[in-house]
């Protein structure tokens, strides 16, 4: 029976994601990981086996950790969409690595299909049911809305967390907010949309 390991899982898979953001996917295998947490290879090989096997976990991990950063404060629909485009925005210029690590396709194991898994996404799907209530506009409608800001959102992230694309958190935002007034308005929302969007405050950022 083999020796019982001192090193958890979770401090493994910690170290292993704070050197993903830190350096890249590249720089995370077992022999630099166990290096970084100051251990043999022994008790990496014992809890995930083989790299695949830490890979397929970190991925999750990683999933798990971005999804924290992405959920919303506020109660008002519409500004919790913008939010997270917002916080989305926030780690391709925070955390790249990461960003490029989880929605650029360097895990290889993260796909959400389609363009229509964007509205059948669990999260979107509630947030578009909630919009549609909210602004009375046929969930169809609200979708492509929704669907168009994502795609929208992305683009500009993706640019950003390759560096090619320079500028500030502030400028964004702007762009983001900016691009979903003149969406809203195309739906013919049954609100005072001027009213609502008023009310919106657009983080600070940089400058």
């Amino acid at each position: 029976m083999g020796r019982k390991t001192q090193i958890s899982k979770e401090v493994i898979l910690q170290k292993a994601l704070e050197m993903l953001i830190r350096d890249g996917y590249s720089s995370v295998n077992i022999k630099t990981l166990s290096k970084e947490i100051g251990c043999s290879t022994q008790p990496l090989v014992w809890h995930f086996g083989n790299m695949d096997g830490l890979r397929e976990e970190l991925v999750q991990r990683a999933l798990y950790y971005a999804n924290q950063k992405l959920n919303p404060q506020s109660e008002n629909c519409i500004e919790a969409f913008l939010q997270i485009g917002f916080s989305y925005v926030n780690m391709a210029f925070d955390e790249p690595n990461l960003f490029r690590f989880i929605y650029m396709g360097e895990s290889k194991q993260y796909c959400r299909g389609g363009f229509n898994s964007i509205l059948t996404d669990n999260g979107n799907a509630v947030l578009i049911e909630e919009l549609s209530q909210y602004i009375h506009v046929d969930k169809n409608d609200v979708g492509k809305f929704v669907q168009r800001m994502v795609i929208y959102t992305h683009g500009i992230a993706s640019l950003i967390a390759v560096g090619a694309l320079q500028g500030t958190k502030k400028e964004v935002y702007k762009m983001i907010f900016e691009m979903g007034i003149d969406l809203l308005s195309k739906l013919n929302a049954d609100i005072d949309l001027q009213e609502t969007l008023s009310n919106i405050t657009l983080p600070k950022g940089d400058t």
